[in-house]
């Protein structure tokens, strides 16, 4: 994956047509950088590289250096979402089935302009967006324009399509004789797996998703999609190309043999067992649990958070996700944003602590460790000299307060400020 990383790297040294070479050092009242606070540290930012971190009294301070005062806040590295749609809105202002049939692919883009910078601007500074959901390849669109300066947004890896089992996948409802544009990708078998993964590569694939399993059994429930030889098959095409494979599974099979295959995250993993955590542990599988998306179907369905008791959903979704951290998987923070509002993706890292974790293990999840996961630890996820200044800085600490992340007060992404204190 280094290759990978390398490419992105290359892809991200021009933001905005800046070519700032100047110096800025941040003076924060303290600084997580990614694995551990530290009081009286600051940074010093050269162009778009972080080139010195420690006490102040140990900083070596360019001449005409800028200087920024932050008392009371934490900087710390830019979040990552682990699982992002700027493709999609929320479900209760437009259903998902109208949104891939009803509404153009350029409003679609549009609509992912706002919340590319919306995403920015509550601190995320690199998202995985995993799939266009029906808009083709116009997420490498965005991505590119991004990079190009044309508009501000995060840092994206992006996965396309996204690759569905014939029958299995929506829109649905319709008389048989229409073709229904769907919201992903059709492959099956040998022959059309391979052409369909190096397909999505040739057109800007960062990764593969597929879909293990969907809501197609007997009485639309979720069951898996494909075999784990079909599944095997799409790892291999896409490792060959120094590509992971990423593979959306609630149901314990599907899991199973996403797992098996050598998929790198599972996405959801409503109904992982202990034997399926167990087995994800033993294989480094990753699970991005997407809390904030089934807590927002929920409420969009009728619950009154707070005022009711919850829902079914909710509690398995909570002892799932408790099992997961007990077995000791490896935790990607990733909301599926995009079911709700792009900006509110703090609202998965606060679902994170209510569910059991942390605050310090979620500070972790979404910064450094969602890094190592999407393989770009060279480049982000931690305040250390050479890596790129994507940084925040938020009122408070967010180690005793998870929603302290709310109140992003400071954002620089590649030593190019888009908000000051």
């Amino acid at each position: 994956m280094k290759k990978l990383a390398l490419l992105i790297l290359l892809a991200s040294v021009s933001v905005f047509g800046q070519d700032n070479t100047q110096s800025t050092l941040l003076i924060p009242e303290r600084v997580f950088d990614g694995e551990v606070v530290h009081s009286g540290w600051a940074v010093l930012i050269n162009g778009e590289i972080i080139t010195s971190v420690g006490p102040l009294k140990d900083i070596k301070v360019p001449k005409d250096t800028e200087a920024i005062n932050m008392p009371g806040m934490t900087l710390m590295p830019g979040l990552i979402e682990g699982h992002s749609h700027l493709l999609l809105h929320p479900y209760d202002e437009t259903s998902w089935n109208d949104q891939v049939l009803k509404e153009s692919e350029a409003e679609r883009v549009v609509r992912a302009t706002v919340h590319a910078e919306k995403t920015l601007m509550a601190g995320f500074t690199t998202v995985r967006d995993l799939g266009s959901e029906g808009a083709g390849f116009a997420d490498v669109g965005v991505k590119t324009a991004i990079e190009k300066g044309l508009i501000p947004g995060p840092r994206m890896l992006v996965a396309t399509k996204a690759i569905v089992a014939t029958g299995s996948y929506g829109p649905k409802g319709f008389a048989p004789h229409f073709n229904v544009p769907l919201g992903a990708e059709i492959a099956d078998g040998t022959d059309d797996l391979i052409k369909v993964v190096r397909n999505q590569i040739g057109h800007g694939a960062d990764f593969i998703k597929v879909y293990a399993d969907y809501r197609w059994g007997p009485n639309g429930e979720a069951m898996p999609t494909f075999s784990k030889e079909e599944l095997e098959l799409i790892v291999e095409t896409a490792r060959s190309s120094g590509r992971p494979v990423v593979a959306h599974a609630a149901t314990a099979e599907g899991m199973r043999r996403a797992i098996l295959a050598g998929v790198e995250t599972i996405e959801h993993g409503d109904g992982g067992t202990k034997e399926v955590f167990e087995l994800m542990k033993e294989r480094g599988v990753a699970l991005c649990a997407t809390i904030a998306a089934g807590d927002a179907i929920v409420q969009y369905g009728g619950w009154k958070k707070g005022s009711e008791p919850e829902p079914a959903r909710i509690v398995a979704k909570k002892k799932s996700f408790r099992l997961a951290l007990e077995t000791g998987v490896k935790i990607c923070a990733g909301s599926d944003v995009g079911v709700f509002s792009h900006g509110d993706n703090v609202r998965e890292l606060e679902l994170m602590v209510e569910y059991g974790m942390e605050p310090m293990d979620v500070l972790i999840a979404a910064t450094s460790q969602n890094a190592d996961i999407i393989h770009m630890n060279r480049l982000v996820g931690r305040v250390s000299t050479g890596l790129l200044a994507d940084l925040i800085a938020v009122e408070g600490d967010p180690t005793k307060n998870i929603s302290t992340l709310r109140f992003v007060k400071f954002v620089m992404k590649g030593g190019k400020i888009y908000k000051r204190p």
